[in-house]
């Protein structure tokens, strides 16, 4: 047994520090990036944001509002062959895919049929061998493809698969998400802005990137991931709740309607996709009610005008710029919550 000791963060335990800028509207924040991929070569230029690849938020609805502002839809593994649309832009989309035979047999097939830029290989536990060896089958036999892989939390997994399985950003974050209750059932998990500050380090030296997969709950915590480093940022939690989120719509008898929110590792994605929870397994995802939201529209202009703002606030004329304007100050308390009881509510 071994303890590492100092002190590890996550978003809501820091502050952005303000600093002098030139900058006199938000609209000056430019939020596009062009970034070349390590093994695919590829050249892409667009919002670093993405969706989980979630069926509750990795939807052809919502590709439809994200392609708008030029962000990537990862599309959850469990649309048919014969469910894509033709006309899918590939710069703003990703296929998704376990390490199941099954997982390969249908992705090649869909390969073969939409030749994609993009594709997430996707576990919940990223340290495994057999993950390792299916990322070097994929880029094996697609050397042309860019892939996402994840998910890991330390930066020796990082260099472990940008070096040896090859993929081109690796997913970063384990049990930070708002549905993912891993950390209570194993007792793992790194706070998310460490491993965004721990992994970029590593993938900057190597020439690869990583995305933040979990842990931002506002648009603030958006803006403090790229400025911890990460080189995309992927939401669930924040998208859903939406018409173009998936998710059963439920209507009370008092008229207020609910979408459900769900972990791809909860017993009811299991019961709903795998035919059950296995007995040697056990729940780490949560089920929850989002009071509907109506389009997603307005959520994604929040968060990309709060993104911004940063960017007015340190003097960050490109996104690209915030890690090298950002300056985190730890805090106890991050707003006043003296107005935030049930009673103000309006």
């Amino acid at each position: 047994m071994k303890i590492e000791s100092g002190i590890f963060f996550d978003f809501k335990d820091v502050l952005i520090k303000p600093k002098r800028s030139d900058l006199s509207s938000r609209s000056e924040v430019d939020l596009t990036k062009t970034v070349r991929f390590l093994h695919s070569k590829r050249e892409w230029t667009g919002v670093p944001i993405l969706t989980s690849n979630m069926d509750t938020t990795g939807t052809f609805e919502m590709y439809k509002e994200f392609s708008k502002h030029k962000m990537i839809t990862i599309f959850h593994k469990h649309y048919n062959l014969g469910d894509y649309p033709k006309d899918l832009d590939p710069n703003y989309y990703s296929l998704s895919t376990g390490t199941s035979d099954s997982d390969w047999e249908k992705t090649q097939q869909l390969i073969t049929k939409l030749n994609p830029y993009f594709l997430t290989i996707d576990v919940a536990n990223g340290y495994s061998s057999k993950f390792v060896n299916f990322c070097k089958k994929v880029r094996e036999k697609y050397p042309d493809l860019t892939i996402f892989a994840g998910n890991v939390a330390t930066g020796d997994m990082v260099q472990e698969l940008l070096l040896t399985a090859k993929v081109d950003i690796v997913k970063c974050g384990i049990g930070s998400g708002s549905v993912c209750s891993t950390r209570l059932k194993t007792g793992v998990g790194i706070p998310q802005l460490s491993v965004c500050i721990d992994c970029s380090e590593v993938a900057n030296g190597l020439g690869g990137h990583i995305v933040s997969d979990g842990g931002c709950t506002l648009p603030g915590d958006v803006s403090k991931a790229f400025g911890a480093g990460a080189h995309f940022v992927m939401l669930g939690g924040m998208l859903s709740g939406h018409d173009e989120s998936g998710g059963d719509l439920v209507t009370e008898a008092n008229g207020r309607k609910f979408k459900l929110f769900y972990g791809m590792s909860s017993k009811h994605a299991q019961d709903k996709f795998n035919g059950g929870m296995q007995k040697y397994r056990s729940s780490e995802g949560k089920v929850r009610r989002i009071p509907y939201r109506g389009p997603v529209e307005t959520t994604v202009l929040d968060i990309l005008g709060g993104m911004r703002s940063t960017g007015t606030y340190i003097g960050a004329r490109r996104l690209k710029d915030f890690p090298k304007c950002c300056t985190f100050l730890q805090v106890h308390q991050q707003v006043n919550t003296v107005f935030d009881s049930a009673n103000f509510v309006v």
